[in-house]
This record gives structure tokens, C-alpha cells and sequence, in this order.
């Protein structure tokens, strides 16, 4: 083969190609001379007439001379490019030729270092370096992989290979076990199941009792033992001496086990994945949830328990038991004020129950001079935190000023001591209410939040309408008169909800107020900065009804959602129309402008209302919007005058009886004109039409 294409290319080569370019020139010149002298002879045969037979029959001959020679050139010229074109087929199989055997020695590569691979492998696993043998396994796994991604590779071999190497890992699987068996010795009854996470770290979290003992000793390894402190007296482990303990046995097993990698994973995180999830557990409800404080005045000191929980973890990932940014146990911790305030509700109903149904024939007297312990209260207006300490001086409710002594005295009588026990609790909690920190912050804060407590509220109103009534008939006589109706408690919880929902109402109303007044006025718009400011106000506006719009889809009832988010676009187009009326001059570029942004407000303030999850549904109310939008059609009407002439202006007020006439006053519509146009007899005109 090889010797046919040398012929080839010898035939066809350099030399070959210079003598037929010689020809092709040679011949070029033969054309061009014959071509000459038949013009000529032509020439002289009909334009001359001149007598020429026999010079024409000679030239006749020499153009058949010519096309002879061009005939056998042109064949010649055939069949070299035939030859080329075998030439060109032969290469392209030499090619292919060379990319299969390119491919075949690739294979054999990776078929080799498969092969040293696993031959490096046996040698490791009879030396006991298990480290190694496991990075040489993973390389002949790597081969393999490369071997089945080759299309042409053939399927008994890298069955064969596949089998190969699970043998091989359950093998050294097998030897690991051994291993593990030999130098970790547990001392205790033969149980199935996660042996370190039940018998040593669960019970260390959850006994205050138990600690950890680390012996190591030359020659026999290290011993990891529990050791009981008998003088201990306490019931619960503090979260500090939790974590302590926790990380002592971790970080010996990590120093002299777990700190070696399993291809591209440590041990030490393979143990985290089986035993963090229910440790985080284990920690949680047998320890960080008897941690949290019983009264508000220790909240602040439960920041150490979150640095301490955050510095748990962080060594936790250090060592590489734990993945990831955050985990539940460090959220449980830093949620402390909601525990807090669940745990203080819980003590408050369980001790208010504990009183109201305890004997009531144990009674203690009181006199006209017994007194309430009230607590000295800054004035309502003051910002200042209310200190703890100021909470236990105590003041009477008498105004010697107003009152006679006598005022607001019990006459001397006996009571419950349950009772005067149940006014204390109650006077303790109010207190204790008064100095900690409000979560109704977050309900400002979170308008999703709001809107929960909005729809909490009305359910249990809704509810406690109609549950006293079901049960009146079959509750004892002195209930069954009234007091178990619940119904004068539906008006509070209505309140409630309501008054809620309106602070996050007037708080997102604030926003938009403050976003628009970044605008300039909206005046001078044909100043580019200007401009800019104003379409910028615009799109934070329609994006935060936007987002509003979703935070509170499918939460609020969608009557109020439309009445809420109607209410909110409301308040902006309103601020938007009185800025654009204040303005005393708008030029036509200005007015281009405004109409720009306006019409923004008008394409985009419909699709904010999206009450139900279902995009095809919300389609009606985006539709409704003039309903529940106060001002939209005093809105739409500024827009169109925006961009009217003075005629369209008259026609539209119509002598008060247009639609310009339902939403602007004479004025107003007046004050726009004089805005909008230049001082013309026009303008006059149309001004004394608008009355």
C-alpha cells in the first residue's frame, strides 16, 4: 500500500506539476496567437474582403492542430487529478487506519494501569496498608471507567474488570473489619446497632453524671472509658459541659482513627452522616431545651450558650464530622426568644390551672390596707428599656390629689388563697412582659407574619362564637349561665387581628411614601438625573407591591388581600397624581415623561394582584382593579391629559358632565392647563369652556 502511494505521489509530484503547468502556459500562448490570427483572417475575409483561401485553410488547420493538443492536454490533466483523487482516498484510510490503532493503544493504557493498579493493590493489602490499597483501588476504578466510555470496548472484558474490582472492595472491606475488630475493643454486652452513638455519646448527653476517661498506654493503644462522678448532684448537663465531653471522644477518635481519607471522603465524615442526625436530636431535647432560661432577665446570658453551640460545630467541621453552613442544633439556639416564649406560656397556663383547681376553703383575710404590689412604670411615652430591678419598687394606685384614702379599698373579707396566689402570678407575668423585648417587632418586620396573626385571630374569633353555645346544654348549671360562651372574647381577638394587620399596612404604606419622595417631585423631568431618580421611585414601587403581592398569596382570604394590596397601590398613585398637580410648568418633553412613568404604573399595578397560587384565576381580579382602587380612574384620566390637546381636554370635561368632570374639579383641570400649554388665545379659550 505504501509503495502505490509513493508511486503516486511520485507521479503527480513537484516535477510533474511544474512540466504540465508549462504546458498549460505554453499552450495559453498557442490559444491566444491562433485566436490573433483568426480575428485577422475574419477581419480581412468580411470586413476587407479580401481574397485569402489559402491562408485561411492553413489556419483552419492550425486551429485543428490546437484543439488536438488542448484535447490531449485535457486528458492528460484527467488524469492526474484522478490520480490525486486516489491518492486523497488512500490517505483518508491511512488516516482512519492510524486514529483506530491511536484508540486500541489508549485502551491497552488504561488496561495497564488497571493492571498496576491492582497489582500495587494486592501488594498494600498484604503489607496492611489499607490507605494505600484503597487510593490503588480507586485508580484501577478510574481505568475502568475510562475503558466503558469507549464505545468500541469490548463487554466480556469490562464485565470481567467490573467484577474484578467488587471483589477486590469487598475484600478490602473484609480485611478493614478485622482491623477495626482488633484495635477497637468495646467492653460491653453484644448488642446490634450504632454501638458509639448509644452506648457512649447519647448516654453522655444525657446523664450530668457521666464523664470520659482517656488512657492511652505504650504498646496497647488508647482506652476510651465512661466514668460515673458519684458526688455529682446535678440533674442536667449544661450545654458547655455537654460539648466538652462530646469532643473529647471525638477528637481521640479522630487523632487516631477517623483522620484518613476513603477516596475522596474522610471517615470521620462517614461516621458524621450515620450518627449527626440523631445526636443533633439527642442534644436538643435532653439538653439545650432544659437550658433555656426561665425568666427574661437571663436571656441575654443565653448568648454564651450560642457561641458555645457555634464553636461546637465549628470543630465539628474542622474535623470534618459535619458538612455544611448551618445544622438544627445552632438554629435551636439562636430561636432561643421563641422557646423562651413558648416554655413561659406553658409554665403560666400549667401553674394558673394548678391554682384555679386547687380547694378553694383555704382562705386567708384581707383589709381594707392590704395593697397590691404594683411596680413603678416609666411614662408610656418613654423609649428607655424598663431595667428589671426598677420593676420591684412598688407604688399604690391612690392620687392623694383626686382621691380620698378610701378609694379603690376592698372592705375586710376573706378570699381564696388560690386566688390572691393566681393575682400574684398574673401581676409576676406583667411584669416580667414589661421588661423583656416585644416580639411584635417581628410582626412589623415580616408582613407575612402579619398576616398569620391577622388569620389566627379571626379563626379563633370565628370559632368562639359558636363553641360556648354547642357544649351550654351539657355543661354544669354555673357554667351553662353565660360564663362559657366565649362570645364577649370574639370582639378582642377581632381587634387584635385587625390592629395588627393595620400597623403592617401603615408600615409598608411608610415605604412606598418614602421610596416616591426620592423621585424630586417628579418636576423637570427633561433633566436626565431627574428622570432617572423618578423612573427608579417608580419600579421600587411596583416592586415591592410585587413582592408583597407573593409573600401574602394564598395566606390572607382573598377579599382582604384585594381590599389590602387595593389599599397600597392606592396610597401611591394618589402620591404620584398630587406631585404631577403641584407641578406649575410642564414642557412637552416633561410631559412625554411623566406619561412614560404613569403609564408604567397603569400597565404594571394590575399584576400585583395575585391572591390565589393559580396564575389563570387571578386573571379576574387583575381585571377588578377600579374596585379596590380608590383612585384609579382619577389616575387613568392624568395620564390621558398628559399627552391631550387643548380640544381633547374640552371634549373630555364635556361642560362637567365628561369623565374629566367625574374626577378633577374645574380647578384642578385648569391648573393642568396652564401647566401643560404655553399663554395662547387657544388656551384662553379652552380655559373659559372648563367652568
Amino acid at each position: 500500500m505504501a509503495s502505490f502511494v509513493t508511486e503516486v505521489l511520485a507521479s503527480s509530484g513537484k516535477l510533474e506539476k511544474e512540466d504540465l503547468s508549462g504546458k498549460i502556459s505554453k499552450m495559453s500562448r498557442k490559444v491566444e496567437d491562433t485566436k490573433e490570427e483568426v480575428c485577422d483572417m475574419i477581419n480581412k475575409r468580411y470586413n476587407d474582403f479580401l481574397p485569402s483561401l489559402q491562408s485561411s485553410e492553413e489556419l483552419m488547420l492550425q486551429v485543428d492542430a490546437v484543439s488536438k493538443e488542448m484535447d490531449t492536454l485535457k486528458n492528460c490533466i484527467e488524469n492526474e487529478v484522478q490520480n490525486v483523487h486516489v491518492a486523497v482516498a488512500e490517505y483518508t484510510k491511512l488516516k482512519q487506519q492510524l486514529e483506530k490503532n491511536t484508540v486500541i493503544i489508549t485502551m491497552l493504557g488504561h488496561l495497564k494501569e488497571f493492571h498496576s493498579a491492582m497489582e500495587e493493590f494486592n501488594k498494600a493489602l498484604l503489607e496492611k496498608k489499607y490507605v494505600d490499597a484503597a487510593n490503588r483501588l480507586e485508580r484501577a476504578r478510574k481505568s475502568v471507567g475510562s475503558l466503558k466510555r469507549w464505545k468500541t470496548s469490548e463487554l466480556p472484558l469490562l464485565s470481567a474488570l467490573s467484577s474484578e474490582l467488587t471483589v477486590q472492595r469487598e475484600n478490602l472491606i473484609y480485611h478493614l473489619g478485622d482491623e477495626w475488630k482488633r484495635l477497637v475493643i468495646w467492653k460491653l454486652p453484644s448488642t446490634k446497632g450504632q454501638v458509639l452513638l448509644k452506648n457512649m455519646l447519647k448516654p453522655l448527653v444525657m446523664y450530668a453524671s457521666l464523664s470520659v476517661r482517656v488512657t492511652e498506654q505504650q504498646g496497647e493503644g488508647t482506652t476510651l472509658a465512661l466514668q460515673c462522678l458519684e458526688e455529682s448532684d446535678e440533674e442536667r448537663c449544661a450545654p458547655s459541659k455537654v460539648y466538652n465531653k462530646l469532643l473529647l471522644v471525638l477528637k481521640t477518635l479522630h487523632s487516631h482513627l477517623l483522620d484518613v481519607s476513603i477516596g475522596d471522603k474522610k471517615l470521620s465524615a462517614i461516621l458524621g452522616e450515620l450518627i449527626w442526625e440523631e445526636m443533633s436530636h439527642t442534644i436538643i431535647h435532653e439538653c439545650l431545651v432544659h437550658s433555656i432560661p426561665t425568666n427574661s432577665s437571663q436571656l441575654e446570658k443565653y448568648n454564651t450558650v450560642i457561641k458555645e453551640t457555634e464553636e461546637f460545630e465549628k470543630s465539628l467541621k474542622e474535623m470534618e464530622y459535619l458538612q455544611g453552613d448551618s445544622t438544627d442544633l445552632l438554629k435551636y439556639a439562636r430561636d432561643v426568644n421563641c422557646h423562651f416564649a413558648s416554655k413561659k406560656c406553658k409554665d403560666v397556663i400549667v401553674a394558673a390551672r394548678k391554682l384555679m383547681t386547687s380547694k378553694m376553703h383555704n382562705t386567708v383575710k384581707i383589709t381594707p390596707d392590704s395593697k397590691l404590689r404594683l411596680p413603678k412604670l416609666p411614662a408610656p411615652s418613654s423609649e428607655s428599656k424598663v431595667k428589671p430591678e426598677s420593676l420591684k419598687e412598688e407604688v399604690t394606685m391612690e392620687n392623694s390629689k383626686q382621691l380620698s384614702a378610701w378609694s379603690l379599698r376592698l372592705p375586710a373579707c376573706r378570699i381564696s388563697e388560690s386566688v390572691q396566689q393566681l393575682m400574684e402570678l398574673a401581676l409576676d407575668t406583667l411584669c416580667e412582659a414589661v421588661g423583656s423585648s416585644t416580639q411584635r417587632e417581628n410582626l412589623l418586620k415580616f408582613p407575612h407574619l402579619a398576616a398569620i396573626q391577622h388569620n389566627n385571630c379571626m379563626y379563633l374569633a370565628h370559632h368562639l362564637l359558636t363553641l360556648g353555645h354547642h357544649f351550654r346544654n351539657h355543661l354544669p348549671q354555673p357554667l351553662s349561665e353565660g360564663v362559657a360562651t366565649f362570645v364577649d372574647m370574639v370582639p378582642g381577638f377581632r381587634k387584635l387581628g385587625a390592629q395588627c394587620f393595620l400597623a403592617q399596612l401603615n408600615v409598608q404604606r411608610a415605604e412606598l411614601l418614602e421610596r416616591l419622595s426620592t423621585a424630586h417631585n417628579f418636576c423637570n423631568l427633561d433633566d436626565e438625573d431627574n428622570y432617572t431618580a423618578a423612573s427608579k421611585a417608580v419600579r421600587q414601587v411596583i416592586h415591592q407591591l410585587k413582592q408583597l403581592g407573593t409573600v401574602w398569596q394564598d395566606v390572607l382570604p382573598v377579599s382582604i388581600y384585594c381590599k389590602a394590596m387595593g389599599n397600597l397601590l392606592n396610597t401611591a398613585i394618589t402620591e404620584v397624581t398630587a406631585k404631577v398637580m403641584m407641578l406649575e410648568d410642564i414642557s412637552s418633553e416633561d410631559g412625554n415623561h411623566l406619561q412614560t412613568l404613569c403609564q408604567t404604573i397603569i400597565d404594571e399595578g394590575p399584576l400585583v394582584f395575585i391572591p390565589l397560587a393559580e396564575e389563570k384565576k387571578n386573571k379576574k381580579y387583575q381585571e377588578e382593579v377600579p374596585l379596590y382602587v380608590k383612585k384609579w380612574g382619577t389616575f387613568k384620566e392624568l395620564v390621558i391629559v398628559l399627552q391631550a390637546n387643548l380640544q381633547e381636554i374640552v371634549d373630555r370635561w364635556a361642560d362637567s358632565k365628561g369623565p374629566l368632570a367625574l374626577e378633577f374639579s374645574s380647578s384642578e383641570v385648569k391648573n393642568l392647563v396652564r401647566a401643560l400649554f404655553q399663554n395662547t388665545e387657544r388656551r384662553a379659550a379652552a380655559l373659559a369652556k372648563i367652568k
